[in-house]
């Protein structure tokens, strides 16, 4: 937490999402910090110790999220992780997103008002 609001870490390399959610999350009274790559994320997570971490799956490279992940729970980090997807079922063939350790799925295109619900019961 910062200034008495929670911080969630966005990464992805679509400006537009990214925009998106900043939208979205400061209009909730989140403070956001964004990265476009899993490299720039790590950096940026280190950095500001969010307490919840979106990412999305295929970014620079078609894993760079599930690379960005595993490279946070080698450095110990405990917070929730969300990945973004629009491959929907077809996540499963890709990647064990459970053996990851991950809060959840989102799939693409994002639901502003079921985002935020799921948020506010995760950051309590």
């Amino acid at each position: 937490m910062q200034d008495g609001k929670h911080v969630i870490l966005c990464v992805d390399d679509d400006q537009d999402v990214l925009d998106f959610l900043k939208t979205v999350l400061e209009s909730a009274e989140y403070q956001v910090v964004t990265a476009p790559t899993g490299e720039e994320g790590v950096k940026v997570f280190q950095a500001n110790g969010p307490d919840l971490v979106i990412v999305d799956l295929m970014m620079e490279e078609v894993d760079a999220g599930t690379s960005f992940v595993k490279e946070l729970r080698a450095q110990g980090c405990k917070v929730p992780i969300y990945m973004l997807s629009s491959m929907g079922d077809d996540l499963n063939q890709i990647t064990d997103y459970s053996a990851l350790g991950l809060a959840g799925v989102l799939q693409k295109p994002l639901d502003s008002k079921k985002l935020l619900g799921l948020l506010s019961a995760k950051l309590k």
